[in-house]
């Protein structure tokens, strides 16, 4: 990730003069480059946001064209974990806004569920819950069999996170039967990244409902997938960046 970056930094520095073209090209170097430091950096990281400041500029520049939705959607993550949880929901908003406009199902799809993620942070545990809700009822596996991963990915992780704010809203039973659907959708992937992502969520949870052995037991599976997720890691980072999803991964 650390050279991925250095990489990204110098085709950066070696883009021609200012036209649409090279700010489509440049566009691109900043969003995956946003993506790669915060896997490196963290989620919290100012490079990061900076890189996905200047990649949302681009963005709105060229029109917010809909290949790079993840742009908002990162910079939203990087708010969300500085704090800045307003200002992302804003984006979240507006990212839900466009893509309603254009009928984009993955951007929609994408919108709920950052919404739902930050503001569940923010305690507005009703209004999570909806989002997830709306998430979860838009994904279909043979009208988006298009987006495979990434998709099934939302899935999952809306389950989980759901099953936190389930816990919150006082469903307790409901709560833990979303986080163990999670799990099975997760195990499906075959995916270590996004595994690990649910079994953080669902240790979470156990930590909420104060079962500290099942915990202990979900801390070592957690062990056991992020040894093959770094393995992965180490020789995926370019398409890691495409994808956009350095906060889940």
């Amino acid at each position: 990730m650390t050279e991925a970056a250095a990489q990204f930094q110098m085709g950066l520095d070696q883009l021609g003069p200012d036209t649409p073209e090279r700010q489509r090209q440049e566009l691109e170097f900043w969003s995956a480059l946003g993506a790669v430091l915060i896997a490196v950096k963290g989620q919290a990281a100012q490079e990061a946001g900076d890189a996905y400041a200047r990649a949302l500029e681009l963005w709105e520049r060229l029109g917010s064209p809909s290949q790079f939705l993840y742009v908002p959607y990162g910079q939203s993550v990087y708010l969300m974990y500085r704090g800045e949880l307003d200002r992302a929901m804003r984006l979240d908003q507006d990212l839900l806004h466009l893509s309603y406009q254009r009928i984009d199902s993955a951007g929609v799809m994408t919108g709920h569920y950052s919404s739902g993620r930050t503001q569940m942070y923010a305690g507005k545990f009703a209004s999570s819950r909806s989002h997830l809700g709306e998430m979860l009822a838009l994904y279909d596996p043979v009208s988006h069999r298009s987006l495979v991963q990434r998709a099934r990915f939302l899935q999952a992780v809306s389950q989980a996170y759901l099953g936190i704010v389930l816990y919150c809203l006082g469903f307790p039973d409901q709560a833990l039967a979303q986080t163990s659907a999670a799990i099975v959708a997760a195990r499906r992937l075959a995916h270590p990244p996004s595994l690990a992502v649910i079994l953080v969520l669902d240790t979470r949870l156990h930590l909420l409902v104060g079962d500290d052995a099942f915990v202990a037991e979900r801390t070592g599976q957690l062990v056991a997938v992020d040894r093959a997720r770094f393995l992965l890691l180490a020789c995926a980072g370019d398409d890691l960046s495409r994808m956009g999803q350095g906060e889940e991964w």
